[in-house]
């Protein structure tokens, strides 16, 4: 028996000799790996890095364009909308309307306002800005944002200068002239007064509430609320005002600088704390205070002839008459002292004590100020 495991061998080449036999050998080859060239592989990473590395850059200018053609695309929207709702002037028609700026009529923290005359006779109140700190494009956008605004009580804009470093505004004119001037010369009566009032609430409502961008005025005081023809109240000067989206309503803001005028100005502003539209509310109500009492807060209260010693703060001073029973007799401005609606008096003056908290969040809204004051217009005491 042959046994066939003998015959399981390794690969073998078979070669046959002249005889007719057939002999193997086996054949041993070693494989020697080469060695790795480590040159190549570091030029094939690098190249891959690279080419990675020029698709993320490519991503990144790609998007910068875009956002760069959006911006562009906003700007010339806010050019657009300047030059359809409002007239451009150059600064030379200015000058000519004002007769060299020579009229003055207010001047304030952004700027000096001149009064004038359109070549159609139309009056106009020209607010010249003391510098230009913002370019073309970005004056223009806020020109068209304030295009977009639309209330009775808001002061309406006619149009703009944008040249050079020149940078004006073209208001209507208020005949007669604002709520501080009126103040000081006692020319308003009980009911002016309280329309004046109700009217300036119902704007900052709309600025706060239902316009398309949320607005903080920041200085209410009686120089920006001015009067028309008909005593009533137009609202002005935006110049330090702040334009907010409407998604951010609720957020609470910070500013790099105090805004408003010492004596009007919400104790946010003093203590750094975060800013609302609660500041607007504590300045309308130190203005109520105003029209009642026919006492500036800026030069603090000082008693009358007669009256026991005192020397302090508006807001101080009606707190602690309105422990007495005849209180509203002893805060209500003279001029008015004889003619006047006691209710009214009294919910006016009751609201603006809410208002003056100094904790903002029990200040009520604008909105429920004008619904505190337009419910109480239709009843009789």
């Amino acid at each position: 028996m042959v046994d066939h495991k003998e015959y399981v061998r390794k690969p073998e080449n078979r070669f046959v000799s002249a005889y007719g036999h057939v002999f193997s050998v086996q054949l041993h080859k070693e494989y020697v790996r080469k060695p790795e060239n480590r040159f190549v592989r570091f030029f094939l990473w690098l190249a891959t890095a690279v080419g990675a590395l020029e698709v993320v850059c490519f991503l990144i200018i790609w998007v910068f364009l875009i956002k760069t053609r959006q911006k562009s695309g906003a700007d010339q929207q806010g050019y657009h909308q300047a030059e359809m709702w409002f007239r451009k002037y150059s600064y030379s028609e200015l000058k000519e309307v004002t007769k060299g700026f020579n009229q003055e009529i207010s001047r304030g923290a952004e700027g000096i306002v001149y009064k004038g005359i359109l070549s159609d006779q139309r009056h106009v109140a020209i607010k010249r800005l003391y510098e230009a700190k913002q370019g073309e494009e970005e004056f223009l956008a806020e020109v068209s944002s304030i295009g977009r605004l639309n209330h009775m009580n808001l002061i309406e804009m006619w149009g703009y200068c944008a040249e050079g470093k020149h940078r004006l505004l073209v208001y209507e004119y208020m005949e007669n002239g604002s709520l501080a001037q009126n103040l000081s010369s006692n020319t308003l009566d009980w009911s002016k007064r309280y329309n004046i009032a109700l009217g300036t609430a119902r704007v900052l409502a709309y600025l706060h509430e239902e316009c398309l961008e949320w607005i903080l005025h920041c200085d209410i005081k009686p120089q920006n609320i001015l009067l028309d023809a008909n005593y009533q109240p137009k609202v002005a000067d935006f110049g330090l005002s702040k334009l907010l989206n409407r998604n951010n309503l609720n957020n609470n803001l910070r500013f790099s600088v105090i805004r408003g005028t010492r004596g009007y100005m919400a104790p946010e502003w003093v203590y750094n704390t975060p800013i609302t539209s609660k500041v607007d509310v504590y300045c309308y109500e130190i203005v109520l205070l105003e029209m009642i009492t026919g006492k500036n807060p800026t030069t603090g209260v000082h008693s009358n002839a007669g009256e026991e010693s005192y020397n302090g703060r508006l807001v101080t001073w009606v707190r602690e008459k309105r422990g007495d029973a005849s209180w509203l007799e002893h805060i209500i401005d003279p001029a008015i002292k004889t003619n006047f609606d006691e209710c009214k008096m009294d919910l006016l003056a009751r609201v603006a004590l809410d208002c003056v908290e100094v904790n903002k969040d029990r200040r009520p809204t604008m909105s429920q100020v004008v619904e505190m004051l337009q419910s109480h217009d239709c009843l009789r005491c």
